[in-house]
C-alpha cells in the first residue's frame, strides 16, 4: 500500500461511544438511529467532516472543498462587537405576573390584575469585558424585556438605584474613565485606576453613587440575591390621560445578601463564573429566582416639595418617604437555548415602552433612549435586529419597515407606505384608540445647554446613606475606599477624594486617609450647596438590615472524610432540604468518601476545588483520623481559615480539632462556630445560618 494512502475505516468502542477509526487514526461518527444527518448551511448532507479535499492522503488541500470553505468562513466571522458596556452578562427566560389593580394610574395591559407576561432578564456587570470575572467590584445590570400584549416593554436598570452623572453627555467620559487606560490597556473590570478615580474627583455628582460603588452591593453573593431598580423617574398614564411619576423597584424574594472584599478576590480565582454558574444551576434544579415589582407613585405635588429634584437619577427618594407598593411578581424559569442567539443578541432599549408608560424630562434617560436604540446597529449589524426572536414581540405587529441587512420577513402586497388608496390591503393604519401618545407636559422654556440649580446637591444624600449603613457596612465602605485609591499612583487625586469625604462623613474621611497614610488631611472640596445634615437614616439602604428570613437558595459545603458521621449528614441534609437549601460534599478526592456506616457517597468537589469562598456556611463533619490528614494539606486549612475570615457560621465537632488547630481556629472558636454533637444541633445550626454571617467576628479580627 502507498504510504499515506487511505484505508477501510474500522468500527472501535471508545469507552461509551462506538466510532469508525478512519486511515489516520482520527475518529469518525456517523448518522442513523434517530441521529440526524450533519448538512452544510445550504442542507447538503457531509460525508466527511474529519477531512478536508486533498489531492492524495499527502497532497495539497483543494479549493473546491465547499464544506471546508463553508465552515471556515463562518468561523471567521462568528464573532460581533461586544457591548460597550454591560459586555458580560447572563440571561434567562420567565414571566411576569401582575398581582394588584393598578388601572386608576396606568393603562398599561402588562399591569392587569393576573395577567403574565414573558419576559427576558439579563444580568451584568458594566465596566468589564466579556471574559471578565464575575465578582469584579462594579454596578450590576438588571434589565428586563417584557413582550406585552401591546409591544416589548425594556425596564433597563441596575442594581442600583442612583447613577454617577446627572446628564448623558457625560456617559461617554465616564465609561472612557472607567475601562482600561488607553495607552497601557489595563487594568480591566476593575475602578481601581487613576483614571476612573480622576474623573470622579471632578464629577462631584457622583459622590452618592461613589459611596454605593464602595458599598457591599457591587459584590452581591448572587444575582438572585439583589435588588433591582428602574433608576430614573417614569411617568404612568391612565386611560383618562392622568400621569403621575414612578420609580420602579424589584425586591429578591430570597433577601439581599453580599460577600466581603477579599472573598470576591478568591471567588473569581476559583470561579470566574461565579454568578452566571449559580443562576444556571438554580433554574436547572427547579429553584427558580423570583423578584417581587413594586412601584414608589407619587405626584406633581410631591416632586415640587421633595428636598431633591425627582429628575436627577443621582438621587433616590427614601421608602419611609414613598413606600414602594408590590403590584406583581417576576419569576426566572427557563435557561437559554443559546447563548449567543439569545443573551449576547438581545437588544435592550429604555425607549421601548408601550401605552400607560411614558418618559420625564430625566436628561440622563432621555440621552439614554437615543444611545441604546443607536448602538444595536453596530453591534448587530442592521435595523432589523429586531426580526432576531429574542427580540421580536410576542403581540402581532404591522408596519412599512422594510428591506436592510439580513431583512427575513416577507411582506406581501405592493403597498409599502401610507396613506395609500388600497383598503385593506393597503395594510396598517394608525390606531387612535389604541395608539401610544406621549403625556402632553406643557413645556415654555428658552433654548440653552443648561443644568439646573435643583440639581446642585451632591452630598447630602451619600451622607445619608452613610449614615444609614450597620457600623460593619460602613467599615466595608472605609475598606473599599482605602483599597481603590492605594492604587491610585497620583497624589492630588487621592486627597482630592478625601477631600470630597469630609463633605460626607468626617469619621469616613479620617478612616480613608488614615488608611492611605497621607501625611495631613486636606481642606474640604468646597460644595456648590452645602450638605443637608437633616435626611434621617433610611433602613431600607442597608443591606445587612434587609437579609432573609430564612436559609433558602444558600448552600453549605461540608468538609468530609471517610469515617465521617452518617447520622449527623443524614441530619443536617434533612434539615437544609427542608430549609430549602442545599448540602454538598468536599472530600480528599471528588470520587467520594465511606461514611461511619460503610456507606458510600460521591463528592460534589475535591478540597483544593471546592474552597469554602463559595458556600453560605460550611460544616466540618471529620473523623479524626481525616482530620490528622486534612491538617497535611494546605487547602483544607484554608477551608477552615478562609471560613472563619469571613464571618462565615462554622458547624464542627470535636472530631475536627487537628484541622481546626492547624488553621488557627480552634483557640478562637466563638458563637459563630456552632458544635453539631448535641441531639438537634443541625436544626439549631441551621437556624442560626439564617443570619447569614457572624459579624460580630469581624471586629475581633480587626
Amino acid at each position: 500500500m502507498a504510504k499515506g494512502s487511505s484505508k477501510k475505516a474500522a468500527t472501535v468502542k471508545v469507552g461509551d461511544q462506538t466510532v469508525h477509526r478512519g486511515a489516520g487514526g482520527e475518529y469518525h461518527q456517523t448518522a442513523g438511529d434517530g441521529v440526524e444527518t450533519l448538512t452544510t448551511a445550504l442542507g447538503t448532507p457531509v460525508a466527511d467532516d474529519q477531512n478536508s479535499l486533498r489531492a492524495g492522503p499527502r497532497g495539497p488541500t483543494l479549493l473546491e472543498d465547499q464544506h471546508f470553505r463553508e465552515k471556515m468562513f463562518h468561523f471567521d466571522h462568528e464573532r460581533i462587537p461586544e457591548r460597550v458596556v454591560h459586555a458580560r452578562g447572563f440571561g434567562a427566560h420567565g414571566y411576569f405576573e401582575a398581582t394588584e389593580d393598578i388601572s386608576d394610574i396606568t393603562r398599561a395591559a402588562v399591569f392587569r390584575k393576573g395577567e403574565k407576561t414573558e419576559v427576558f432578564t439579563r444580568f451584568s456587570t458594566v465596566a468589564g469585558n466579556k471574559g471578565s470575572p464575575d465578582l469584579a467590584r462594579d454596578v450590576r445590570g438588571f434589565a428586563v424585556k417584557f413582550y406585552t400584549k401591546e409591544g416589548n416593554w425594556d425596564l433597563v436598570g441596575n442594581n442600583i438605584p442612583v447613577f454617577f452623572i446627572q446628564d448623558a453627555i457625560k456617559f461617554p467620559d465616564l465609561i472612557h474613565s472607567a475601562k482600561q487606560e488607553p495607552d497601557r490597556g489595563f487594568p480591566q473590570a476593575q475602578t481601581a485606576h487613576d483614571n476612573f478615580w480622576d474623573f470622579i474627583s471632578l464629577t462631584p455628582e457622583a459622590m452618592n453613587m461613589a459611596l454605593w460603588i464602595m458599598s457591599d452591593r457591587t459584590i452581591p453573593r448572587s444575582l438572585r440575591f439583589m435588588e433591582g431598580f428602574g433608576v430614573h423617574t417614569f411617568r404612568l398614564v391612565n386611560e383618562k390621560g392622568q400621569s403621575t411619576f414612578v420609580k420602579f423597584h424589584w425586591k429578591p424574594k430570597l433577601g439581599m445578601q453580599s460577600v466581603v472584599w477579599n472573598e470576591a478576590l478568591k471567588i473569581n480565582g476559583a470561579d470566574p463564573d461565579f454568578h452566571r454558574r449559580d443562576m444556571w444551576n438554580a433554574i436547572q434544579s427547579g429553584d427558580y429566582p423570583e423578584w417581587e415589582l413594586g412601584l414608589q407613585v407619587f405626584d406633581e405635588e410631591f416632586a415640587e416639595k421633595f428636598e431633591f429634584d425627582v429628575l436627577d437619577a443621582t438621587k433616590i427618594i427614601p421608602e419611609e418617604q414613598v413606600p414602594v407598593k408590590i403590584v406583581g411578581r417576576m419569576v426566572l424559569d427557563r435557561c437559554v437555548d443559546n447563548f449567543f442567539a439569545e443573551t449576547e443578541q438581545v437588544a435592550f432599549q429604555t425607549g421601548s415602552v408601550v401605552p400607560g408608560i411614558d418618559f420625564t424630562n430625566d436628561p440622563l434617560l432621555q440621552g439614554r433612549n437615543f444611545s441604546y436604540l443607536d448602538t444595536q446597529l453596530s453591534r448587530l449589524g442592521s435595523t432589523n435586529f429586531t426580526h432576531l426572536p429574542v427580540n421580536a414581540p410576542r403581540c402581532p405587529f404591522h408596519h412599512f419597515q422594510q428591506d436592510g441587512h439580513m431583512a427575513f420577513r416577507n411582506p406581501k402586497g405592493r403597498a409599502n407606505y401610507e396613506p395609500n388608496s388600497w383598503g385593506e390591503e393597503g395594510g396598517p393604519r394608525e390606531d387612535p384608540e389604541r395608539g401610544f401618545r406621549s403625556y402632553p407636559e406643557e413645556i415654555d422654556a428658552p433654548k440653552g445647554r443648561y443644568r439646573s440649580e435643583t440639581f446642585a446637591d451632591h452630598y447630602s444624600q451619600a451622607r445619608q446613606f452613610y449614615a444609614s449603613q450597620t457600623e460593619t457596612e460602613q467599615g466595608h465602605i472605609a475598606d473599599a475606599f482605602v483599597f481603590e485609591l492605594s492604587k491610585v499612583e497620583t497624589m492630588a487625586i487621592r486627597e482630592r477624594m478625601v477631600g470630597h469625604l469630609l463633605n460626607v462623613d468626617k469619621d469616613l474621611a479620617k478612616k480613608v486617609a488614615d488608611g492611605l497614610r497621607l501625611k495631613s488631611m486636606p481642606d474640604a472640596i468646597e460644595p456648590a450647596l452645602a450638605p443637608r445634615d437633616d435626611l434621617k437614616p433610611s433602613d431600607k439602604l442597608s443591606i445587612v438590615k434587609n437579609g432573609p428570613d430564612s436559609f433558602a437558595g444558600r448552600k453549605v459545603g461540608a468538609l468530609v472524610t471517610d469515617g465521617a458521621d452518617i447520622a449527623l449528614i443524614n441530619a443536617l441534609k434533612d434539615v437544609l432540604e427542608k430549609e430549602g437549601a442545599k448540602l454538598e460534599f468536599i472530600a480528599p478526592m471528588v470520587g467520594g468518601f465511606e461514611a461511619s456506616d460503610g456507606t458510600w457517597i460521591e463528592a460534589d468537589e475535591k478540597v483544593d476545588g471546592g474552597p469554602s469562598t463559595v458556600y453560605d456556611a460550611v460544616a466540618i463533619l471529620v473523623s479524626e483520623t481525616g482530620a490528622e490528614d486534612l491538617a497535611k494539606m494546605p487547602p483544607a486549612k484554608d477551608f477552615a481559615s478562609d471560613a472563619f475570615a469571613h464571618c462565615k457560621f462554622i458547624g464542627y465537632t470535636g472530631a475536627a480539632q487537628a484541622l481546626l488547630k492547624k488553621a488557627g481556629v480552634w483557640e478562637d472558636l466563638d458563637d459563630g462556630c456552632i458544635d453539631l454533637s448535641g441531639k438537634s444541633a443541625a436544626a439549631g445550626f441551621v437556624k442560626t445560618c439564617r443570619n447569614l454571617r457572624y459579624w460580630e467576628r469581624e471586629a475581633k479580627l480587626g
